[in-house]
């Protein structure tokens, strides 16, 4: 698949809406993450991720009538069960995470997401591996390691917890691309809010605080910045080839450090923009490389957040 399929050449021709569109997502998926922080660890991090998305399902409204006609196949319906566990488990440990490390840490070690669909396109798609895409991908492992730097300073469960974050997100965007050919983008969006807010309900009961409506007008402000992002980051797509606004995706970083320092007082960790840089850096060639080669396989960056 062309990294461009889906654009118009009109659209194509306007790569500067495209780029304001990707500027816009960055803004509000880093207001998703400094909300979450703002939040804190009073709501359990499962609880949390439950309320953020059973919340958003009033936005699956418009979509009632077609999720209450969808007749599916048994494999289908397994390719959602599957990509909704790996989502919630995702969520549950971004969460978890996101209340307990930096948000440049966060926002940087997100970036991984794409290198391990890369890698598991190969594994489980058959997708092949060239050199250049190998060397990308071992640059960005090296990457996760500047940002770590484990032996020199001490990785917490929470960074631990944003490595897997990033797998389990890269496999919910492998299995999302299987089941995208079988029923519409809307269903499979709307398929991934219902079984996640399912899989997250039985955590959310055995950790279960009475939130109060401060904190639950925090999460629904999520809910919503998020949707928004998704949304703006549909646009963006629509406006310009990702090869365009895949670099974009860096001053999400830019804004997390400076929304760390200058309201969190989290400081600035030259490293940890150091390792976001070369991992950024890492999946923007990746994604040239694929539309170079007429072929899309690397997701943005931001199609694998919450």
């Amino acid at each position: 698949m062309s990294a461009n399929e889906g654009i118009s050449a009109e659209a194509a021709a306007r790569p500067g809406w495209g780029v304001f569109w990707m500027v816009v997502t960055g803004l509000l998926f880093v207001g998703v993450t400094a909300l979450v922080k703002v939040l804190g660890t009073r709501v359990p991090a499962p609880q949390a991720a439950f309320l953020r998305y059973a919340m958003g399902l009033i936005f699956l409204l418009p979509l009632l009538t077609t999720l209450r006609d969808l007749r599916l196949d048994r494999g289908t319906w397994g390719l959602i069960g599957a990509r909704g566990a790996f989502h919630t488990l995702g969520v549950g440990l971004w969460f978890y995470a996101m209340a307990r490390i930096p948000i440049a840490d966060v926002t940087a070690m997100n970036y991984l997401s794409p290198i391990y669909v890369t890698l598991g396109a190969a594994l489980f798609l058959g997708e092949t591996l060239a050199a250049r895409r190998v060397m990308a991908v071992v640059v960005a492992l090296c990457g996760a390691l500047i940002i770590l730097r484990p032996g020199f300073r001490e990785v917490g469960t929470g960074h631990l917890a944003m490595l897997f974050t990033a797998i389990f997100f890269g496999g919910s965007y492998l299995l999302a691309k299987m089941i995208s050919g079988r029923i519409s983008a809307g269903v499979v969006v709307a398929m991934l809010s219902i079984t996640v807010t399912v899989g997250l309900a039985p955590m959310a009961w055995a950790v279960w605080v009475t939130p109060t409506w401060w904190e639950l007008g925090v999460l629904f402000c999520v809910a919503c910045l998020a949707t928004g992002g998704h949304y703006t980051m549909t646009l963006a797509f629509r406006s310009a080839p990702l090869t365009v606004t895949q670099p974009v995706t860096f001053l999400q970083l830019v804004w997390a450090v400076l929304l760390g320092a200058l309201v969190f007082g989290e400081g600035v960790d030259i490293f940890v923009v150091l390792g976001g840089t070369v991992i950024v850096g890492s999946v923007s060639f990746i994604s040239w490389r694929e539309a170079v080669l007429k072929r899309r396989v690397t997701p943005p960056v931001s199609a694998t957040k919450v």
